[in-house]
């Protein structure tokens, strides 16, 4: 299992993990786009930043901190795991650094968390906007079971199998994993 710095991976070309991460930015960048600028008009979500209570400031703590947490392990598919989140270009490392040493999603933990703080902060629940933030989490939750799991585990076999053993899907653990 791959547990050093990236850099060592590519002796020949230290351009290429710098590359990697480029790309790995511009996939999370056009992910970060659906979610804060298509899907929020979609489902008609607007605000009205004059009459937000003043308690629901709160919640940005979390909802930044959870996007940065996503942002974070955006990088880390570049740099580290060389490739992206998206299935077309994955990473060619197994991804066991930063938050991935707590939990084994924390992309989709830290980017839940932050839509759902956004959430508080500026929406306006309505029937359609929770069915539709249910049918997302629920596809999440399959897509990780049924596609990313068993794809991982051909690409990186024992060593995937390890982490699995030692990290949780959706829980973060309380002290990091090391190998």
């Amino acid at each position: 299992m791959f547990t050093g710095r990236a850099d060592s991976l590519h002796p020949g070309n230290p351009a290429l993990p710098i590359l990697s991460a480029l790309a790995s930015l511009a996939v999370g960048a056009a992910f970060f786009a659906l979610w804060f600028w298509l899907l929020p008009s979609w489902l008609g979500f607007q605000s009205d930043m004059d009459h937000i209570p003043p308690w629901r400031w709160l919640a940005a703590i979390p909802s930044v901190l959870g996007f940065a947490v996503a942002l974070r392990c955006v990088w880390d598919f570049g740099w580290t795991g060389r490739g992206t989140p998206a299935p077309i270009a994955p990473p060619q490392r197994l991804v066991v650094v930063g938050f991935y040493r707590y939990v084994r999603n924390p992309m989709y933990v830290g980017f839940i968390t932050g839509w759902i703080c956004l959430w508080i902060i500026f929406g306006r629940a309505n029937l359609a906007a929770f069915i539709v933030a249910l049918v997302a989490i629920l596809f999440v939750a399959l897509f990780v079971r049924f596609y990313e799991e068993p794809t991982l585990r051909k690409l990186f076999g024992a060593d995937y199998d390890l982490y699995c053993q030692n990290v949780p899907r959706w829980l973060p653990r309380l002290r990091p994993w090391r190998q």
